[in-house]
């Protein structure tokens, strides 16, 4: 089945019905992590193919005293949050790595909120209209991307 362009294989929807229910309130934590990769040209050599545009990728070239190379990527985790229609929901935005993350919600918080490193953001809103609304960070395009799912009621 898929449900706005999604497979939902596997995935068990429950507490869904048409009937009123009162709002119910949801609160999600998402680390924002950096995820990095590294070895020495011994025994990688250094790739040559281009990361894509942005900042949410990063290659390191190798250091020059040991020959080190390094990858990293910055993403959410997780980076698909499911939520219904008409829950009051809080996103509580952890900085684990990157010094800072401009964070914005499509259609729900139109102004981005800073992340810092150790510290918490908060982004609060009533998800009142269903479908697939993009997450992401400004300074890691085009990585740092994740997606709110709003299931109806």
């Amino acid at each position: 089945m898929l449900l706005w362009g999604i497979a939902v294989t596997g995935i068990a929807l429950l507490g869904l019905s048409s009937r009123a229910q009162a709002a119910e309130e949801r609160v999600v934590y998402l680390a924002a992590i950096e995820p990095k990769g590294g070895v020495t040209v011994d025994k990688e050599p250094y790739p040559t193919a281009e990361l894509p545009q942005g900042g949410g990728y990063v290659k390191k070239r190798p250091d020059a005293a040991s020959g080190r190379w390094e990858v990293s990527v910055y993403q959410f985790s997780p980076a698909t949050v499911v939520v219904k229609q008409g829950e009051r929901v809080t996103l509580e935005i952890v900085g684990i790595n990157g010094a800072k993350h401009s964070v914005h919600v499509d259609k729900y918080s139109p102004d981005h909120v800073l992340v810092k490193r150790g510290e918490i953001a908060r982004i609060q809103f009533t998800a009142d209209t269903p479908g697939l609304f993009k997450i992401h960070c400004k300074e890691h395009e085009p990585s740092m991307e994740g997606h709110l799912v709003v299931l109806p009621r």
